[in-house]
């Protein structure tokens, strides 16, 4: 499939293309119902643990600490982070429990699009493709998904909008300037993506409103909502790693 890339954090595993709709289901009825929530690579994005430290009343740090581990190996400019599975016996995760999962309504986008995985091909265009993996009854479930509508009940939307923005910066090919700089944009890039309780002291514990221009219903809405303090970050990004004029000085 030429051009065509799998967005990288909504999940990896056998992917086949999506011809059509999609025949699936998953609920307690389901034989395999859990199965899949056990000994996951599960990369988590900004806005995936915004949504979780708020769910558990956890600062980022303190999210951070307890739930994530840094992924090992080249895995391209920029750091990211999956999800701590627990040590009981099958390494389930820590949010999943008999009767489902216990954060279901701020679940990670890559639990919400499964068995769905989202990419890109040249041009922009959006592709999905399907992760079918052996243990998995959904697929024999009497229930038919057009994409749109599985996307909608999965409450995606939200977190397409944002985690595309985030996505843009990791896949930049833009240059990051001098060697020099470069621990210091990576810094700048972990805070923003994981830990905005940190940018938060950031933007409004130091000069930086002094230093740039940003309007005050922007400032007004960042005191108050993570989320808009997030994709701010990510125009803060853009500006110190790149160099876009995303942000003006003063």
């Amino acid at each position: 499939m030429g051009g065509e890339t799998p967005a990288a954090p909504y999940g990896e595993g056998p992917f086949e293309p999506l011809k059509g709709s999609l025949k699936f289901a998953c609920h307690p009825g389901v034989s395999c119902f859990n199965e899949c929530c056990a000994d996951l690579k599960l990369v988590l994005t900004p806005y995936d643990i915004l949504r979780l430290k708020n769910r558990l009343g956890l600062t980022s740090g303190q999210f951070l600490e307890r739930h994530t581990e840094d992924e090992s190996g080249p895995v391209g400019r920029f750091p990211r982070v999956i999800l701590k599975m627990t040590a009981q016996p099958g390494r389930p995760c820590p949010f999943v429990t008999e009767q489902g999962c216990s954060v279901y309504e701020d679940r990670p986008g890559a639990c919400r699009i499964y068995p769905l995985g989202r990419g890109a091909a040249s041009g922009g265009r959006e592709i999905y493709f399907v992760v079918r993996e052996d243990h998995c009854r959904g697929f024999s479930q009497d229930r038919t998904w057009e994409v749109n509508e599985w996307l909608a009940d999965q409450g995606l939307e939200r977190y397409n909008e944002i985690n595309d923005k985030w996505m843009e910066i990791i896949t930049s090919r833009s240059s990051l300037g001098p060697e020099e700089h470069m621990v210091k944009k990576i810094q700048m890039f972990s805070m923003v993506s994981y830990n905005l309780d940190r940018f938060r002291d950031f933007v409004f514990k130091s000069r930086f409103l002094q230093m740039f221009e940003v309007d005050q219903a922007r400032i007004e809405a960042m005191e108050t909502d993570d989320a808009a303090l997030l994709e701010f970050g990510f125009d803060w990004l853009r500006f110190a790693l790149f160099g876009e004029k995303t942000i003006q000085p003063r």
